[in-house]
């Protein structure tokens, strides 16, 4: 599928529930790893306009980005280290309001405020984790982690 732009409309569940089938329909077929997840970080970052969203791949004993859209990011994350290896080490997701108090936060950019990271399994062990940033406090909610959870284990299962 090749879409010019994402236009979404309505409520915050609504937008996801649009933007799910279109972003499907950009994987399903599609057997290259870098290319489905650049595809997922466009169509997120335009549909949603985030501040920054991407991809650590796990590699060895770190997280190494992978493909994203938005300002540039940090290269290598070690486990347990920011809001990204943090979710890691903890094989969950998590939703920080204020990035500004997470113990450890790695500051890649000093305009990102709230962030939510998703963890990606395959055999019970992360290979990926999503990281969306937001330049606003709070601007991550229960709508979000529900469905970027639901993407994510998508993702995992068909990747």
């Amino acid at each position: 599928m090749a879409e010019a732009s994402i236009q979404l409309t309505g409520t915050k569940q609504e937008k996801y529930e649009q933007l799910l089938p279109i972003i499907h329909s950009l994987v399903v077929g599609e057997s290259d790893l870098i290319a489905n997840l650049a595809n997922v970080t466009a169509a997120l970052k335009q549909g949603f306009d985030f501040f920054w969203v991407g991809f650590y791949l796990v590699k060895e004993d770190e997280l190494v980005l992978g493909p994203f859209q938005g300002p540039i990011a940090c290269t290598r994350i070690k486990k347990g280290r920011g809001v990204c290896g943090a979710a890691w080490q903890q094989k969950q997701t998590l939703l920080v309001p204020n990035v500004d108090e997470f113990p450890g936060h790695i500051a890649c950019s000093s305009d990102s405020k709230s962030e939510i990271v998703v963890p990606l399994l395959k055999n019970g062990a992360i290979f990926a984790v999503l990281d969306v940033d937001s330049n606003q406090f709070n601007d991550f909610d229960n709508i979000d982690e529900q469905y970027l959870n639901k993407l994510c284990v998508w993702l995992s299962d068909i990747l």
